[in-house]
C-alpha cells in the first residue's frame, strides 16, 4: 500500500500547491487534494498535510517537505519493526 499524503485546498495560500505538485510526480505516493480536511486552526496558521492520517506541519513549505519525508521514513521503520515482531512470534 502506498503512503497517502493529503493536502487541504484552503491551505494553498501557504505555498503547499508547489509541494503537492512535486510529490504527485512520485509514483510511490498517493497524493490527494481535498477542499477541506477539517483542521481549520492548523490550516490557518501554517503549511500542513496529513501523512497516512497524521498531521504534519511546519513553519514553511521547505520544512514541511522535509518533515513529510521524515515522517514517511519513521512510519516505514515502524511497519518493518512490526513485521519483524510478527514474524518472530
Amino acid at each position: 500500500m502506498k503512503p497517502m499524503i493529503e493536502f487541504c485546498a484552503s491551505n494553498m495560500h501557504h505555498g503547499t500547491r508547489r509541494l503537492l505538485e512535486k510529490l504527485e510526480e512520485n509514483p510511490e505516493l498517493d497524493v490527494i487534494e481535498y477542499g477541506c480536511l477539517g483542521n481549520c486552526g492548523e490550516c490557518y496558521l501554517a503549511p500542513f498535510a496529513l501523512v497516512n492520517g497524521e498531521i504534519v506541519s511546519a513553519e514553511d513549505v521547505e520544512q514541511l517537505e522535509e518533515r513529510i519525508r521524515d515522517v514517511l521514513k519513521d512510519q516505514q521503520a515502524d511497519r518493518e519493526a512490526l513485521d519483524k515482531l510478527i514474524d518472530d512470534l
